[in-house]
């Protein structure tokens, strides 16, 4: 059986992993930051595409806010060096139209500013996603969403949170403290902190 889209409530929320509660039942998903950034409140109903990965010592369920995500994502994991740990940094560093302008361009010096990216792989990617991306060049843009502060929120627990989500992106511990303090204020969640944080390093 493979899972292809869930719909349920958001029960948790820690960047980058969420829990959907389908009918009583919670399923563990890990989201790029560009899902992340468009989700509601916990407690609110929720569907996403998904994309599972059966391994031998785990069942894993990617989640993506549109189909498109999910294709691009797809797209991804069939290049060789690039699993699914890496796709989803790339998506998160990068919108998808962004991502698919940069391939365009062949434009290596964007791509290596996402952590396990150097200059020999960026080179590899562009070149092996240019004719994959023929097909969405007249794709629609993503709209961003504008997440509303919420009040009274515990800011530590949001730093913390933002921390945790570039660091499992693959930035090293000091560099995720040092960007979450850069740029950090009252009243920011957590998906607010990590989407600042990816503009101060890009």
């Amino acid at each position: 059986m493979v899972i292809g889209r869930l719909r349920g409530t958001l029960a948790e929320k820690q960047p980058p992993h969420l829990l959907l509660d389908v009918n009583g039942v919670g399923y563990e998903l890990e989201v790029p930051m560009t899902t992340l950034y468009r989700l509601p409140s916990v407690g609110e109903p929720l569907c996403l595409h998904t994309h599972q990965v059966v391994r031998e010592d785990a069942q894993l369920l990617y989640g993506f806010f549109e189909k498109r995500e999910r294709e691009l994502f797809r797209e991804l994991i069939r290049l060789n060096g690039v699993g699914p740990k890496l796709a989803l940094a790339l998506m998160s560093g990068l919108e998808v139209d962004e991502l698919v302008r940069c391939v365009q361009a062949q434009d290596a010096a964007a791509l290596t500013k996402v952590p396990g990216v150097g200059k020999k792989t960026a080179e590899r990617l562009l070149v092996e996603l240019k004719d994959r991306f023929k097909a969405w060049e007249s794709m629609p843009a993503i709209a961003t969403l504008v997440v509303e502060p919420r009040a009274g929120g515990a800011v530590s627990s949001a730093e913390n949170d933002a921390v945790s989500a570039l660091i499992s992106l693959g930035y090293k511990p000091q560099e995720a403290s040092r960007a979450v303090a850069a740029v950090k204020e009252d009243g920011l969640t957590s998906e607010d902190l990590i989407r600042r944080a990816l503009r101060g390093m890009a």
